[in-house]
């Protein structure tokens, strides 16, 4: 093997994998969180699970990048472990669709599929459409980078140190063992099993010597989900767990019946036609098989991978936002729906700790205790602390290709977290204003306790209606807080000139007036920013 084909062989290789990994970015633009309420929909069942990875691994030939989407969506709470069963099982199977076009042929049509893909990027003005080029010039990149490995490796045929290695394969374990290590590390059986394909086309392999490399490559390619697993929660890996069990028991059923019954003569004879024909179809059967097998034990893989992993840990730290996203592994499969989904679950929890702060500050105010500052004064300090690492993720979230809606849903929430870090401040007013009152021992009217109480009141209504997952009733939701807005703004109003007239009546220190002023100020401005967070949502959720 000369030099030239060395470099053509890893060059093949590096078309394949790029192809690959562009056809899932092209998948993500395109889809992003639509797919996942699309998998939502169609994984209440085992069935559907299978019947839905299986789709979604045909688009993107990588059962490694659905497996760690998996890992992706279980670890932010999208999905149960168990709704995962049946995608992992579908991803098996929708991963031997590359195998079969290339068996057939279609890889010679790989310079038209990429002229196709370039031609709808670069002609096209819709977002949309440039998309779906991306999926289509990926395929042909990957079909092109097998042509050039195929191509690369037909000077083999007269080596005897290859013809030598070759054979070696036949040997159970060490076929195995090969296609597990070499998958392992270019984390895609996809590719592995296109090189045999190749190396068939080629004349240089035969179904014989490659089909235990063939169930090495399944076990190989567990590696990427285990990798994405590291740092993820419970759940998460046991989605690898799972992962590496269906396809273990698969490999060890296969290779028994391989080594005790004539499944390879009877694929040479069910398909005569050539090598490859018959590496791509034994490879669907192998999967299929092995999901029909183990599709009555769904619930039991599951419970395995829950008594192989216990849940040992009870109140954990609550983990930054950007760290928990850290579960891809370099893939984009999903990436937007498992980010909008950390952003919308850490805002919802920077807006919970600014409605107890602000309900803390008021009841300080309204029994004169600045005992409750510290705790308070703590609680702002972690609203900064949720609003620096929301914004540093939507940053980071935001460079990245993903469907326009989901960008505005996006830079929706980073209006949103602004919102909520004001009022934040606010609530901190008021607590410096109850330290300030008891230092100088300054004393409010029955008139004026009875306006903060009817502030309290109000603004704890207005803040509540925000509480929780309201997308589906957005448009809604904003009637309701323009409503609560105005109300607060004509008690400002009525307040003020309350104070006016106690001012003039000399019932009213100068001190607890502008104290006063000030509260009725904070007031008014939280429901302004009540406002501006119903708006922002009404946009993001039409």
């Amino acid at each position: 093997m000369t030099v030239t084909d060395l470099l053509g062989l890893l060059g093949g290789l590096g078309m394949f994998l790029f192809g690959m990994n562009l056809m899932s970015s092209g998948l993500e633009a395109a889809a992003g969180e639509k797919m996942k309420k699309l998998m939502e929909k169609l994984t209440d069942t085992t069935l559907k699970g299978v019947v839905i990875g299986t789709l979604i691994t045909a688009l993107i030939q990588s059962s490694s990048a659905t497996t760690v989407m998996l890992v992706g969506f279980v670890n932010s709470g999208l999905m149960s472990l168990s709704q995962t069963v049946g995608i992992i099982m579908g991803a098996n199977i929708g991963a031997t669709l590359n195998g079969v076009l290339l068996a057939v042929g279609v890889g010679e049509m790989a310079p038209l599929i990429i002229f196709v893909g370039a031609a709808l990027i670069m002609f096209s003005k819709k977002e949309k459409v440039k998309q779906y080029g991306n999926i289509i010039i990926g395929l042909g990149i990957l079909f092109q980078g097998m042509n050039m490995m195929s191509g690369s490796m037909a000077g083999l045929r007269s080596s005897p140190a290859f013809i030598h290695l070759i054979t070696t394969f036949e040997n159970p374990l060490i076929g195995v063992a090969v296609g597990t290590v070499f998958t392992a590390i270019i984390q895609s059986s996809s590719a592995t099993v296109g090189i045999l394909e190749s190396l068939a086309l080629a004349g240089l392999v035969t179904l014989d010597n490659s089909i235990y490399v063939m169930f090495g490559a399944t076990m190989g390619t567990c590696i990427t989900a285990a990798i994405a697993s590291i740092g993820t929660g419970v759940n998460a890996k046991r989605v690898a767990i799972i992962h590496l069990l269906f396809n273990a028991i698969g490999t060890v059923v296969f290779v028994l019946i391989c080594m005790f019954f004539p499944f390879v003569p009877l694929v040479q004879h069910m398909f005569p036609s050539s090598a490859s024909v018959q590496i791509a179809n034994a490879h669907v059967i192998f999967k299929i098989v092995t999901t029909v097998l183990l599709f009555p034990f769904a619930n039991w893989m599951v419970k395995f991978s829950e008594t192989v992993l216990k849940d040992k840990s009870q109140a954990t730290q609550r983990v930054p936002v950007y760290e928990r996203a850290k579960t891809m592994a370099g893939y984009s499969v999903g990436n937007s729906a498992i980010a909008i989904s950390l952003i919308r679950e850490e805002t919802n929890y920077m807006y919970d700790i600014a409605r107890k702060n602000l309900a803390l500050s008021f009841e300080a105010m309204l029994t004169r205790n600045a005992d409750r500052y510290e705790e308070i004064h703590e609680n702002e300090r972690e609203i900064d602390k949720l609003n620096r690492e929301i914004s540093k993720y939507i940053s980071t979230v935001i460079a990245n290709k993903m469907p326009a809606r989901d960008s505005v849903v996006v830079s929706g929430y980073f209006d949103i977290i602004g919102n909520i870090e004001r009022i934040g401040d606010h609530a901190m007013n008021f607590a410096d204003y109850i330290k300030y009152i008891v230092a100088q021992d300054i004393e409010f009217s029955d008139r004026a306790m009875g306006e903060i109480t009817q502030m309290q009141e109000y603004s704890q209504k207005a803040m509540d209606l925000l509480v929780g997952d309201k997308r589906a009733e957005a448009q809604q939701l904003l009637v309701d807080v323009s409503k609560a807005e105005q109300k607060m703004d004509d008690l400002t109003e009525n307040y003020r000139n309350a104070q006016m007239d106690r001012m003039k009546t000399t019932t009213c220190s100068p001190e607890a007036s502008i104290v006063y002023a000030q509260m009725l100020t904070d007031f008014e401005r939280i429901g302004d920013h009540l406002l501006n967070i119903a708006q922002e949502f009404a946009k993001m959720y039409p």
